[in-house]
């Protein structure tokens, strides 16, 4: 409806303004040609021989009162009025004003021998009025012509004319009505019923939910060319700039998008691999009229759902670990328990000045120099399943650190500090003094974490399927092969980098540097060893 009132208010502001300003044009023109044709006749009158000659006769209203009055008749004037330089009437369209003054005053100009048009008020009423000066054969002025048309008359023409303007814009303001409907009607059927309003909402709720969404998010038309594409498809494509138009080829897989153009049939959760990704992607058709129009797919990158499914994983691990000193504190203090019920009050003393002395130690670098809670959290956890597993895990005295970054997820430090101290716990496991050390420090532009290990240490072939996923040097029945994999990955989401150090027989050191500042996924797309080192002590 507010299509349709604007279109109909617009023809007739149009048609309006036209019509005015040709019965306006028309108008003039129909006074100007009036004033043009009086004095025209005027001027043909006064030259006439007739006339001049009836000037020197006794009675010149015999011989001009006949003559003018016929060319009248003939020429439709309302009057032709001949006087000579004192103004008396010697012609007249009403016979009693022969011999009368002639009226309206505009009579001085002629006698001064120009020609001219004038607007006057006279016996007949006021009119549009053509003056000549009469010469005789010595040049001198005897007199003067006037041929008027009453401006009654001339009205009455222009409004005619105008009736004639108006029926004409009475009919285009129809046609006008007849063709907005029909617009109106097309436009509403193919936005399906909404109003402007309605279909900008729309849109800017499209916009907003196009954009949010963490899925990629493509649309083609029936061409193969791209329609639409969210900034989430672009990262996980590596696109930059608009590529709006352009064809799907080459930018993305289109197998399946050309299967659903052709077929009409929707594909659900069909995997693909696309440079470093496996992505899931979900292909819908889109019908107009029927016809197939186009295809939307919207598709994710599994690596991600693996991602959390790990640190999921990981987290559940931290809270078994944490259930674990749990427990081996619970047994310590059975212990004590039993110690005094037996009165071995020395022997208790002397065990809780050790747990204390350990605790001390343990807790005076973990409390006091290392800040960030997320890091604590991690490190109480893991020092609980040390004791459980009998395995001495220093925190190095000289390790301080200061709150992380707010980019350093906690989801990200689990997977890689956990799986590190964790593969380090099983590397001494059966090593007669087993030992792990971590050392943290944030000293420079990257946060440094260093976890050394007395363990049988690791040969070259082995370093170099370290971070394989599914390859493990360890024996067992449940699946290995992932922690480092998944902690190589989550270093290298955070543009950091993994340095192995290996001596066979005497130990491994992981060392992990990850910057402080966001760099974004610059470095997403290189080849899996870029964030690693690999060296040999």
């Amino acid at each position: 409806m507010k299509i349709l009132g604007l279109v109909l208010l617009l023809g007739l502001l149009l048609i309006v303004l036209l019509t005015g300003y040709f019965s306006y044009k028309e108008s003039k023109q129909i006074e100007d040609n009036k004033g043009k044709m009086a004095l025209e006749l005027s001027k043909s009158i006064s030259f006439m021989p007739t006339v001049i000659h009836a000037f020197e006769t006794s009675d010149p209203s015999q011989t001009i009162q006949p003559l003018v009055e016929k060319i009248r008749k003939h020429t439709g004037a309302e009057f032709i009025v001949v006087g000579n330089t004192s103004g008396i009437r010697y012609s007249h369209p009403i016979s009693s004003e022969i011999g009368k003054k002639m009226t309206g005053g505009d009579n001085e100009r002629a006698l001064k021998g120009e020609y001219y048009v004038s607007k006057a008020k006279g016996s007949l009423g006021l009119s549009l009025r053509g003056k000549s000066p009469i010469y005789d054969k010595q040049g001198r002025i005897i007199g003067l012509v006037s041929v008027g048309f009453l401006f009654e008359d001339i009205n009455q023409q222009i409004m005619n004319n105008f009736l004639k303007v108006l029926f004409v814009s009475l009919f285009a303001l129809l046609v006008s009505v007849i063709g907005s409907f029909l617009l109106s009607r097309n436009i509403r059927r193919d936005t399906m019923g909404l109003e402007p309003f309605e279909i900008a909402a729309l849109y800017k709720e499209k916009n907003a939910v196009y954009h949010s969404v963490k899925e990629g998010i493509l649309a083609i038309d029936k061409e193969g060319r791209i329609t639409n594409m969210n900034q989430s498809a672009k990262k996980l494509l590596h696109i930059e700039g608009s590529v709006r138009h352009m064809k799907v080829d080459g930018l993305f897989p289109s197998d399946y998008l050309y299967e659903v153009l052709k077929h009409g049939n929707p594909l659900t959760d069909k995997e693909m691999f696309w440079k470093d990704k496996t992505v899931i992607v979900n292909c819908t058709p889109l019908f107009h009229q029927n016809k197939i129009s186009g295809v939307v797919a919207s598709f994710r990158d599994k690596t991600e759902v693996e991602q959390m499914i790990n640190t999921l994983s990981e987290v559940k691990r931290y809270s078994e670990d944490l259930r674990s000193q749990t427990h081996e504190f619970t047994n310590k203090l059975y212990v004590l328990y039993g110690l005094l019920q037996l009165g071995e009050y020395q022997q208790a003393i002397e065990m809780v000045k050790s747990e204390t002395q350990i605790l001390h130690v343990q807790n005076s670098v973990v409390f006091n120099q290392i800040k960030d809670t997320k890091v604590q959290a991690i490190l109480l956890g893991k020092i609980g399943k040390a004791s459980e597993k009998k395995i001495q895990f220093e925190i190095a005295s000289d390790s301080f650190l200061e709150e992380l970054p707010m980019h350093f997820q906690l989801s990200s430090l689990i997977v890689i500090l956990g799986n590190i101290i964790d593969n380090a716990f099983e590397a001494v496991y059966h090593v007669k003094d087993p030992k792990v050390t971590l050392f943290a420090t944030d000293i420079g532009s990257d946060i440094i974490f260093e976890v050394e290990d007395n363990g049988k240490g690791l040969n070259e072939h082995e370093i170099l399927l370290l971070f394989d996923r599914g390859y493990s040097s360890k024996q067992g029945d449940e699946p290995r092969g992932y922690g480092l994999s998944n902690a190589d990955e989550a270093v290298r989401d955070m543009n950091g980098i993994i340095e192995v150090q290996s001596n066979p027989g005497k130990g491994t050191v992981f060392t992990v540097y990850l910057p402080k500042k966001d760099k974004g996924a610059d470095l997403n797309d290189q080849s899996s060893d870029s964030g690693r080192r690999f060296q040999d002590r």
